[in-house]
């Protein structure tokens, strides 16, 4: 081994360069190489490394001549056993062989012996030259598991300083007072540094130590020296499998050169060394016959060989693999493992059935009823697409009778019966039934063209005694619109199937919205009972459902419909859809007017709208589009609601008249027309024209009311006249005097005129003014009548029953008057009254019902009926002493007010 020095840089380096050419010597190629190394050299120890491609490129083939080295692919040569140099030379050769191109070539080495010893020092060299330090890192390496003799001795240390003191040497570290403890120590007085055990490289690759340099007094001359052992590999692990078992997939049928997968091996040793280079290789195929796999020596990658992978005749290769370092040499270490590879199902095989045909049986009229089951066979991997079967019938089944389906559990065909057969139509049905797969052929190469596999299956119909049959469920029949009642239609026939005819079929009404028709029991006719009408709301789509059931004589039975499509009759005019209309003139000066029309299409618009000569004085009307029509006025008119008569004719000149509501308002939207179209303002009253039954009704009751007025005027002529009241002209009623204070209300049931004469009791009957006592009739009205006015407060304006009578004021007794005198003076005055009560401001009719009778200010035009009074000075009451029983009632209110 080197050993440390204290000498100059230069120097330093020489040696350095002496130690390495020691360990490793690179030469020239192909030529004679010497080695300076100990003369004892211990087993698998590293002798030297030569460049092996230097002298030939592709060697495939490298001995050594001496059985006491080996030498590697790399160039480096160990020793084989522990070997001691008994001379100071020993000569050995390498050859190298290219087996390809038949070359070979030999390398000669000379080891000489003594390698620990320097070169020697003159004296001319310590005095002219400057010496080397021996405190200095040298390299170094140990062996691993190296087989001793131990303590083995690795370097000695020494420093400079030991020519002047006495040095006492020491290391710390890994293997020294680290882990692992006690592999290293040293001789304190010599540096000799020394190793206890074997050494494992793959737990421990190197140890960084320190060497320390002291005196005995402590003191240190040196710095620390810092000392790298590094631990050479020796083949000691062999290469294993990283899974032992490996399992791969690949499809069947797959191409040559398929990758089926890789397998990776572990060595621990030195990684980028011959002991770690790993060569792959199949031992067995199993089963090993045809061989299909082959693996790549260097990457581990498996491949197919052919394309003749059949799973069905085998599903599954294993494969004995090998895994050898030191590049495949047969000295280096090895391992085997076990690969398995399965193949992967394709659909390469098409089922087939198990029989060529098929028989079976079943009883017409049934549905939902399996009749059969056919079995298949596949070689394909079952329960898979490639093997789950697909049923088809492909002849046979025109009529949608059957249905073929898979049972999912046994992967049978299930046929089955989904339509009613018919004995008397077909008594045996041949069926062509095919089968598939799920999933699609395989186009693998070597796959031949798929075929279906069919087979037949006939089908025998037994008879059955079946009901009434109604084909088909519905049924179409044609009639007139507005077809009147009584009349008969062809109705719903249904069919005994045994019979072939529908002969003793019984028939029954189930569905009749409005109940038009009704049913023949025996024959199924239908029978009017109300007028067709096509425009009515149970008939859609211009048809109208009639549902029947038909009866054989056990009770089976059958439903039908029949359908009544109903022609369309032009039975209804055009109507305009809104009875009244607006013009606000603020807006726009028409109404548009839309009409409608019941009956269809062919008998509806174009329409046409047309006014009466008297209306299209005041209003004209523009047809639009066939369905609305702009009525506007010719001239303003006032604002107020007209009649305006409207024709409106449909394509066929079917037509009718309407009176249509116009509202000429002042308004902007015709929400905002106050104007309510109660009572219509005629285009032109004098145009209205009456009937001859109503001028007939008028001339009738002139007659009659002549008749009795004459009548009368003869009974009433042939009594005698007396100057009395009648004996009860109230009729049991109070008759209110004209005291009309406010606040008192007077109900129209006590102001009761006599409307008949009565017997005339006495000639002569003391009454006072009817006015009452003490009341005066000075204020002033107006009676407008006949155009005169008669006014209480001008002269000869006011009269009096004298003044009817033809008396003055200072005349006979002006208490007592006959009634016929009273009469006349008081009916026409009250019916003027009553008159001019009945008419509003604007001298028009009032409106019938009940008013209160309050007091009504100056001014009124109906005046008072003060005028009812015949006297204008106030007297007493003293005459109500003497009236009559039935007057007291009246006398006691009197009074008491």
């Amino acid at each position: 081994m080197a050993v440390a020095s204290a000498a100059p840089g230069s120097v330093f380096c020489k040696q350095l360069l002496f130690s390495l050419l020691v360990l490793i010597l690179f030469c020239d190629a192909c030529q004679k190489i010497s080695l300076q190394v100990p003369s004892h050299l211990p087993a698998e120890a590293l002798v030297g490394k030569v460049n092996l491609k230097g002298c030939l490129q592709s060697a495939s083939l490298i001995q050594s001549s001496d059985p006491d080295f080996r030498i590697q692919e790399d160039g480096s040569i160990y020793t084989t056993h522990d070997l001691m140099l008994s001379s100071e030379k020993k000569s050995f050769s390498i050859l190298l062989s290219d087996t390809q191109r038949e070359e070979q070539k030999k390398i000669a080495i000379v080891l000489e012996a003594g390698g620990q010893k320097g070169p020697e020092r003159h004296l001319e060299d310590t005095v002219l030259k400057r010496s080397k330090r021996r405190w200095a890192p040298i390299p170094c390496s140990l062996m691993e598991n190296s087989l001793g003799p131990f303590p083995q001795h690795v370097q000695q240390v020494q420093s400079d300083a030991a020519q002047n003191y006495t040095i006492f040497y020491s290391i710390s570290g890994p293997g020294v007072d680290k882990e692992p403890f006690n592999l290293f120590f040293i001789n304190k007085d010599t540096g000799d540094i020394f190793c206890t055990r074997s050494i494992d490289r793959e737990q421990y690759q190197q140890f960084p130590l320190y060497a320390y340099a002291t005196t005995a007094d402590g003191y240190a001359p040196e710095y620390p020296l810092p000392l790298l052992f590094k631990v050479e590999d020796d083949n000691d692990n062999a290469p294993y499998f990283e899974n032992k078992v490996t399992i791969f997939s690949v499809p069947e049928n797959c191409r040559t050169g398929t990758s089926v997968g890789k397998v990776t091996a572990i060595d621990h040793d030195e990684p980028d060394t011959l002991h770690t280079r790993l060569k792959y290789k199949i031992l067995q195929q199993i089963p090993d016959q045809p061989k299909h796999f082959s693996i790549h020596p260097d990457t581990g990658v498996i491949t197919t060989t052919t394309p003749l992978l059949d799973r069905e005749k085998c599903d599954t290769y294993k494969l004995i693999m090998e895994v050898r370092d030191m590049g495949g040499q047969p000295f280096g270490l090895f391992n085997t493992g076990t690969i398995t590879i399965s193949l992967e199902d394709e659909n390469d095989n098409s089922p087939y059935f198990t029989e060529t045909s098929y028989f079976t049986e079943v009883e017409e009229n049934r549905i939902d009823v399996e009749i059969l089951r056919m079995a298949v066979r596949d070689q394909d991997l079952p329960n898979t697409p490639h093997s789950k079967a697909i049923y088809k019938i492909l002849q046979g089944n025109e009529n949608g009778n059957f249905k073929i389906s898979t049972d999912p559990n046994t992967n049978e065909g299930v046929l089955c019966v989904v339509k009613p057969l018919n004995y008397e139509l077909n008594r045996q049905i041949v069926l062509q039934i095919g089968v598939l797969n799920e999933a699609q052929f395989s186009k693998a190469a070597n796959a031949q063209t798929p075929t279906m596999c069919t087979t037949t299956v006939t089908v025998k119909i037994k008879d059955l005694d079946e009901g009434p049959e109604c084909q088909p469920s519905v049924k179409v029949i044609q009639s007139k619109d507005g077809l009147p009642e009584g009349k008969e239609l062809l109705g719903y026939k249904a069919v005994d199937p045994e019979k072939g005819s529908s002969e003793g079929l019984r028939y029954k009404k189930i569905g009749d919205e409005d109940n038009w028709f009704e049913i023949n029991e025996h024959t199924g006719n239908l029978k009017t009972v109300k007028v067709l009408d096509r425009e009515s709301k149970f008939v859609k789509n211009n048809q109208y459902n009639v549902s029947v059931i038909a009866m054989d004589a056990d009770g089976r039975s059958c439903t039908g419909t029949l359908v009544v499509f109903l022609e369309d009759d032009n039975d209804h005019p055009p109507d305009i859809r809104e009875k009244e209309v607006t013009i606000c003139r603020h807006d726009k000066d028409f109404a548009l007017l839309e009409a409608v029309d019941l009956d269809g299409p062919d008998n509806g618009p174009p329409f046409q709208f047309f006014l009466d000569n008297s209306a299209s004085k005041l209003w004209t009307i523009e047809t639009k589009d066939g369905k609305t029509a702009i009525l506007r006025e010719r001239q303003n008119l006032d604002y107020n609601t007209y009649a305006v008569p409207i024709q409106v004719k449909d394509r066929h000149g079917f037509a009718a008249k309407h009176i249509l509501a116009v509202r000429v308002c002042d308004c902007i939207t015709s929400s905002d027309c106050k104007i309510t179209p109660k009572v219509l303002r005629d285009i032109k009253p004098s145009n209205v024209i009456l009937g001859r039954w109503a001028i007939l009704a008028m001339v009738l009751g002139s007659a009659l009311l002549l008749c009795i007025l004459f009548t009368c005027f003869c009974v009433t002529a042939k009594k005698t006249v007396k100057k009395c009241f009648p004996e009860d002209v109230a009729q049991q009623n109070l008759i209110v005097s004209n005291t009309e204070g406010p606040g008192e209300e007077v109900m129209e049931a006590n102001m009761r005129l006599p409307t008949e004469t009565c017997n005339i009791c006495d000639t002569s009957v003391s009454v006072g003014t009817l006015g009452g006592q003490g009341v005066k009739t000075q204020q002033s009205f107006e009676m407008v009548k006949g155009g005169y006015t008669l006014d209480s407060s001008k002269g000869g304006g006011h009269q009096t029953l004298e003044s009817v009578k033809g008396l003055g004021q200072g005349g006979m007794d002006t208490g007592r008057y006959g009634y016929t005198e009273w009469h006349s003076f008081t009916q026409p005055r009250l019916g003027e009254k009553v008159y001019l009560c009945g008419q509003d401001e604007e001298h028009k009719h009032s409106e019938d019902y009940v008013r209160s009778y309050n007091y009504e200010g100056k001014g009124s035009v109906a005046g008072s009926v003060g005028c009812c009074s015949d006297r204008q000075e106030e007297e007493g009451l003293e005459f109500l002493d003497h009236l009559e029983p039935k007057f007291r009632m009246l006398a006691k209110t009197c009074v008491k007010k």
